[in-house]
């Protein structure tokens, strides 16, 4: 039966009690009281909280199988700057301590466990009027392999990142809250924010209300205004009375008791409980059960309840609403079959841009008459607990697994709005959110049909009750859980953008309106661009902190422009962290800027090699150490810069072949040439058309027209976006492209995730990986492009900078990252923290749109206004290329993409198809429907 909540008989625990209340507490004797290994170090500030959370620590280290924690505290360690990156946990040892040895072993030494207020002291902040930074002289700080060490710091070491076990007994939230209060660096809660999600009157009208999440009917009644709730809130199931004198509006309670019994939606239940709400009664077990027929005992508890009620707290009356029941699948026992409850616990963490992501679910079964509560039976799997119940077909246990993800994100999602129309007293601070939460559910019948029905939210039960059926788990053999992992990236991620804030960052080259983003996303990560741009009146000059106007276009003098940049950037007084480049045409610029200005980057030959096509293979071909070596990757070409050179190239690559810019960017010029006539021909008209940057700005004309004839590779079309640290592969992202308009080569679908099998992606990663690395290619985000056919991957070309067009924005959408980012955290010398297995969250699927086809449908059709509305309402993805649609002969490029998500590749695709269909993108003479049918 339900509410879970409501029957609860637990005892409340003293603040001491529940400020250290971790995975011990929800089952006795899963942690014993032992001596700890080693000596326990003295804290003469704080000496019995200190001890006995560093016993705590060693004793469930132990149990762990790990190491016990080394002392260093006598030799302090120097030396932090900032750009060092500082995980602070305060609290309880043992509730993040799985997170914090994932973190260790991600970020070796930048998870730090503080256990005493003395560890620990705030100063007024030097960026932020009116907040405070944390430092830590002292703490608990976790290496790879388990191992941790006990480490003063001189001076002090400052957090990026505050997360603790923010005590909800205690009226002033104990040491954990008063320190992470009005910090300056993100804080993944409060005391205030936990007494929020603690309350069941503010959780379930947000639930209810904001992210349409079925409840159990309920009745509250409040005292006053009520300022954490709307003046006048509506939400389905949930109806709130605000009285000004209890004793004296008895008959108007009387009223809205016997009416809501009376009521709809109180017609599937029998049972009623009244109870006292608000964070002060979580846990105390006050409260009564009725019968809906005892409306006159009813009303009465209520007015109890409503005596001695304070301003803050809530007095609900709300159904009891019973676990659904199944019928029993055969074999069926003639035994009894009792009347059980079942308790489903979700923990929910804030990922990457801000998206919930549900990280792990525990289910809860005891018997109805004694209902479960988190640390009353041990947790087991949601498919076992469903199958138990009675739910025997794989196919409905995974539809409901898959409800049940997207209500508990919803919650979060829902959730975090809320939170951002507080005011920063509200929160605890301007920069405290809620990182992780519990969400509990009901699987309830409801017209007969089951139905998820959201009970109640909670800042750290369901974090324990996860962390203890991972560690059964652990027992048995089964294979270590994704928890840990999703925690700690989603803390280390938040830590590495607030490093990044307020960073001085050299960017070279503006680009045009599909470098659009890169204004926003520095204005959000807090971001000073100081942009070096060739065009005086780009539209970026008012979007920057300091635009520097400088005419590089003629890239073939690149060092000379290398030293007037340089003179600029110093003349200007700027000392920027980090120098780097989005824009094609920039890079090497780029590569010579922080060579000169002794900044982190890639060699300046390393980026000349890839940037030229002809260099790249003709480097790769003498690349021939490795099993494959590089070599395999390379495909024959040959340098064209005369009709001469044609005639040489013809001798040495076979036909069919392929004719483009040496330097070219956006497939402008590449042709299919059947033979020599074909490339005498396409090489005479491209030299006349295309000279230099004005014929056709930002296709690689600064560096000249010359020109390369390569032999042509069958096969799928793949781009493999690549972040790389100091020779090591972070991350890598394969999508996949649809069928090229020949004999132009132009793009015309794209989807990712990519159709193809792991291991062939695997095949396409590693490819694409040694040849950044044998060109040099060590540190930064690369996109690379291949063809994969029967006999592998062959490389196209690379290109030494981030993925451009829709490659970031997609990239972000289906698996979270931010390619941007990852570029700047690199370029500053922090390898990214990404998903270590990533897995997408969504299928997306487009199509290119040109001018020469889809120019009248797109602007007097109105086709373009209507993908906007349609972006605007979150149903697509828009990425402009270009402002204008209109053609542009044979040197076309598409001039928009358009992207359609679903749960599925076939369902994006059919989407997308639709749209098309609908706006008249898909025509005979660009047929949507088979450029999308290669994404099999």
């Amino acid at each position: 039966m339900l509410s879970v909540d409501q029957m609860s008989t637990e005892q409340a625990s003293s603040p001491k009690e529940q400020e250290w209340a971790g995975p011990e507490a929800l089952c006795p004797g899963w942690l014993e009281d032992e001596v700890p290994d080693g000596e326990v170090p003295e804290d003469s500030g704080d000496p019995g909280c200190a001890t006995h959370a560093y016993e705590l620590l060693q004793g469930a280290l132990r149990q762990e199988g790990l190491p016990h924690t080394l002392d260093r505290s006598a030799e302090p360690r120097t030396g932090f700057g900032p750009l060092d990156m500082t995980v602070c946990i305060l609290g309880s040892p043992t509730t993040f301590l799985p997170v914090l040895l994932e973190g260790g072993t991600r970020c070796p030494g930048a998870m730090v466990l503080c256990l005493s207020p003395a560890w620990a002291s705030r100063v007024p902040s030097e960026t932020s009027l009116g907040a405070w930074s944390l430092l830590l002289s002292r703490g608990v700080s976790f290496e790879a392999g388990g191992r941790s060490a006990l480490e003063t710091f001189v001076p002090p070491r400052r957090a990026n990142y505050v997360m603790g076990t923010f005590a909800t007994g205690d009226p002033e939230g104990g040491w954990v809250g008063e320190l992470a209060r009005d910090l300056d660096c993100p804080t993944g809660g409060s005391v205030p924010l936990a007494h929020r999600l603690e309350d069941p009157l503010v959780t379930r009208w947000v639930l209810a209300a904001r992210a349409g999440l079925p409840v159990p009917p309920t009745l509250a009644f409040v005292l006053g205004p009520r300022g954490d709730l709307p003046a006048d809130p509506v939400a389905p199931g949930v109806r709130l009375v605000r009285l000004e004198d209890p004793q004296g509006q008895e008959s108007l309670v009387q009223e809205e008791v016997g009416a809501f019994l009376e009521g709809t939606a109180m017609e599937p239940y029998s049972q009623v409980v009244v109870r006292p709400a608000g964070w002060r009664w979580r846990g105390t077990g006050a409260r009564s059960t009725h019968g809906k027929a005892e409306g006159a005992a009813v009303a009465q508890a209520v007015g109890a309840r409503l005596r001695g009620l304070r301003e803050e707290e809530s007095v609900l009356l709300e159904a009891l609403v019973p676990t659904a029941r199944l019928p029993v699948p055969p074999p069926r026992s003639p035994a009894p079959r009792l009347p059980v409850a079942l308790r489903i616990c979700t923990l929910v963490c804030r990922s990457w841009g801000d998206r919930p992501q549900l990280c792990q679910v525990a289910c809860g079964v005891g018997r109805a008459e004694a209902p479960v509560r988190h640390g009353a039976a041990l947790p087991q799997g949601l498919d076992s607990s469903l199958q138990q119940w009675g739910v025997v077909a794989p196919g409905q246990r995974q539809a409901l697994a898959t409800r049940l993800r997207g209500a508990a994100e919803t919650a979060m999602a829902a959730l975090l709005a809320a939170e951002a129309e507080l005011s920063p007293q509200q929160r605890g601070g301007a920069r405290a959110h809620t990182d992780l939460l519990g969400v509990d559910f009901l699987l309830a019948c409801v017209d007969d049909a089951l139905e998820l029905m959201a009970l109640s939210t909670n800042s750290q039960r369901c974090l324990e009750t996860c962390l203890l059926a991972e560690a059964m788990g652990h027992a048995v053999g089964e294979p270590p859980g994704d928890l840990p992992r999703l925690l700690a990236e989603a803390l280390l991620h938040r830590a590495q953008c607030h490093l990044v804030e307020g960073k001085d960052i050299l960017l070279i080259g503006a680009g045009g309106i599909s470098k659009s983003f890169v204004w926003e996303a520095a204005r959000d990560y807090g971001l000073r661009i100081h942009l070096v741009e060739s065009d005086p009146e780009h539209f970026a000059a008012g979007l920057v902190q300091t635009f520097l106007p400088y005419d590089s276009r003629e890239h073939r003098r690149d060092e000379e422009h290398a030293e007037r940049v340089t003179e600029l950037v110093r003349a200007r007084g700027l000392r920027p962290h980090a120098c780097l480049s989005y824009w094609d045409d920039c890079v090497v610029l780029a590569a010579l800027v922080c060579q000169r200005l002794g900044l982190r980057g890639c060699p300046p030959a390393a980026i000349r090699v890839a940037k030229q096509k002809s260099r790249t293979h003709q480097h790769l071909q003498r690349c021939r150490q490795g099993r494959p070596p590089p070599s395999a990757f390379a495909v024959p070409c040959h340098r064209l810069q005369s009709h001469g050179d044609v005639d040489r190239a013809a001798g040495a690559v076979p036909f069919p072949a392929v004719a483009k810019l040496e330097f070219g960017a956006g497939s402008v010029g590449v042709r299919l040439v059947e033979n020599a006539g074909q490339c005498h021909a396409h090489a005479a008209r491209l030299w006349r058309d295309l000279r230099d940057d004005a014929d056709h700005p930002g296709i690689g004309l600064g560096w000249g027209n010359a020109m390369l004839l390569m032999e042509y590779v069958p096969g799928t079309e793949h781009d493999v976006d690549l972040v790389i640290f100091e020779g090591r592969l972070l991350g890598a992202w394969v999508s996949d492209n649809g069928p090229t308009r020949l004999p132009a080569f132009l793009e015309t679908a794209a989807c990712l995730p990519s159709c193809l099998p792991a291991d062939r992606q695997a095949q396409l990663v590693r490819a694409a990986l040694q040849c950044c690395l044998a060109c040099g290619l060590r540190d930064g985000v690369f996109n690379v492009e291949l063809k994969l056919g029967p006999g592998g991957p062959r490389l196209l070309e690379i290109n030494p900078r981030m993925g451009g067009f829709y490659l970031r924005d997609w990239i972000r959408e289906v698996y979270g990252p931010d390619l941007l980012l990852a570029a700047v955290l690199v370029a500053l010398g922090l390898p990214p923290v990404l998903p270590a297995r990533p897995v997408p969250r969504t299928h997306l699927a487009g199509v290119m749109c040109l001018g020469s086809e889809h120019g009248p449908v797109l602007g007097g059709g109105g086709g373009l206004a209507a993908l906007r509305a349609l972006q605007n309402r979150g149903l697509i993805r828009l990425n402009r290329l270009f402002e204008e649609t209109a053609g542009a002969g044979e040197y076309e490029e598409p001039c928009l993409s358009v992207a359609c998500g679903g749960a599925t590749r076939a369902e994006a695709c059919l989407r997308l198809l639709g749209l098309c269909q609908a706006l008249g993108i898909d025509s005979p003479r660009y047929p949507v429907e088979h450029f999308l049918s290669h994404f099999k």
